[in-house]
């Protein structure tokens, strides 16, 4: 199909969702947030025809996990921001689409795409010391260019660039040997470098639908069967246990439920992989997938992952040193566990395969606070209160008139069965106390020196003795003992 530079009306139905959306709802989708559809699947999912036990076996090592890495990583890394001589505004791995960057030109940077510097080892190792259990790569992005060998299209790191190597066979390699999960990011509908490749603007968040080039015109299910399905067939097949994790991105109205049909066909015949909410065609997936926010109440009897980033952008971007702080990061990691989420923090390489700086050090210094309260991380399940989360606002309001969530940043809890973990985020002073437990409390330590601390009961409600200070300045850990 010819697609124009066109927007979306207010009307249109994604085929995406099976419901009729407009404006930013139908953007939310796009970006992968949840909305539900009784449409019946062309072809039924593993998700439609496993047991609650089955899924439980499928989804356990994720549920463990809690803290993963996401890599965007690509041609983007080479132009960095700049085309032109000029920054572009937006996101680094966007910059073709934001500059309108001809195909021909972009293809163009693949010749100088020389990533010497990768190193699958460093890189894993770099997951394993900050404390995360998974790192989730962009296979390819929506740019096109396949960070894998592929028969499938010769656009791809093994025969367009001079480095004629794969780095993913290089990490599936490594995370077996290190003993980390693998995923790939897959760009499964936009792709702005292949004839019939959806391509959306971003700007406002209205997601109008264009080509800029003649090279990009054609029929979006041709891209699906020739290029799309093959490539993610052999992502499935040619990495051995890999990927654990099939992570899909903004399904457009052209993945309708019958083209999306033939690619769970393709799932299906992997029976452990876990995929998420991005597919389209109204497939649900296995994961709720919120996008540089944690929802106020997280997904509740879901399966979740908020995937951020560290600055503004996801691919490398040589402008933007606005990064988060170790301590919001911490603190974003332990809110996510609190609701019952994973944490899928971003890094950007370079276009050498190096690490910024920038990232590696607030990586080792979460695995420094990690390998001291871990346990109150990993496989945890959500508070049993609620309430130090914060609330809605009953004033305030978002910008399509919901109420506002105000977050407080006192204390968070999570939960295991014989335990209560208090995130202690501001030291409370000379003791903690809690209205109501609804459980009984045996003893309570601090996981940075386990040394034991008095408890004090009055019916539910407890108060614990603490030291003068805080042992660790970001978040201390009391734990909680429970029958």
């Amino acid at each position: 199909m010819k697609v124009s530079r066109r927007r979306f009306s207010k009307g249109m139905v994604l085929a995406a969702t099976g419901v009729a959306v407009g404006g930013k709802q139908a953007w939310s989708q796009l970006k992968g947030d949840h909305i539900d559809t009784t449409k019946k699947h062309p072809v039924p999912s593993i998700q439609d025809t496993e047991t609650k036990a089955e899924r439980d076996a499928r989804m356990h090592w994720f549920r463990e996990a809690r803290f993963g890495m996401f890599i965007h990583w690509g041609l983007y890394s080479i132009p960095a921001g700049r085309w032109n001589g000029k920054e572009v505004p937006g996101a680094g791995e966007w910059l073709m689409i934001d500059a309108s960057v001809p195909v021909a030109d972009y293809k163009a940077l693949a010749p100088q795409f020389n990533p010497t510097e990768f190193s699958a080892e460093r890189v894993v190792t770099l997951a394993k010391t900050a404390g995360m259990k998974y790192i989730v790569i962009t296979a390819k992005h929506h740019e096109g260019f396949a960070m894998f060998a592929s028969k499938a299209d010769p656009f791809n790191i093994v025969d367009a660039t001079p480095y004629k190597k794969d780095p993913l066979k290089a990490l599936a390699a490594e995370c077996r040997k290190q003993g980390m999960k693998l995923g790939f990011y897959y760009s499964q509908d936009q792709d702005w470098t292949a004839p019939g490749g959806a391509a959306y603007q971003t700007g406002d968040h209205k997601p109008p639908t264009y080509h800029w080039d003649p090279a990009q015109d054609g029929s979006f299910a041709d891209y699906l069967h020739r290029k799309s399905i093959p490539q993610i067939q052999e992502l499935l097949t040619n990495y051995g246990e890999a990927p654990a994790i099939l992570w899909f991105d903004t399904p457009s109205s052209d993945m309708t439920p019958e083209l999306a049909g033939e690619v769970v066909k393709v799932l299906n015949q992997h029976p452990k992989l876990i995929w998420n909410n991005r597919l389209g065609g109204g497939y649900s997936g296995d994961t709720e997938t919120p996008e540089q926010y944690i929802p106020a109440n997280g997904y509740p009897g879901k399966d979740w992952e908020s995937c951020m980033t560290m600055n503004g952008t996801w691919g490398y971007k040589t402008d933007d040193t606005n990064f988060k702080s170790t301590e919001t990061l911490l603190h974003n990691l332990i809110d996510i566990a609190s609701k019952g989420g994973n944490y899928l923090l971003n890094i950007g390489p370079k276009s050498t395969g190096e690490v910024p700086e920038a990232e590696l050090e607030r990586l080792e210094a979460m695995g420094r606070w990690l390998k001291v309260n871990g346990e109150s991380i990993y496989g945890t399940t959500p508070t049993l209160f609620g309430a130090e989360a914060g609330s809605f606002s009953t004033t305030e309001k978002e910008k399509d008139g919901s109420a506002k969530f105000i977050p407080e940043w006192k204390w968070r809890s999570t939960t295991k069965v014989d335990r209560i973990y208090i995130h202690l985020l501001e030291w409370p002073g000379e003791s903690f106390q809690l209205a109501s437990v609804p459980r009984s409390v045996t003893d309570a330590y601090l996981l940075a020196d386990r040394k034991p601390l008095k408890v004090t009961h009055d019916g539910s409600a407890i108060e614990v003795t603490l030291p003068g200070k805080a042992l660790d300045p970001v978040a201390t850990v009391l734990v909680l003992e429970t029958a």
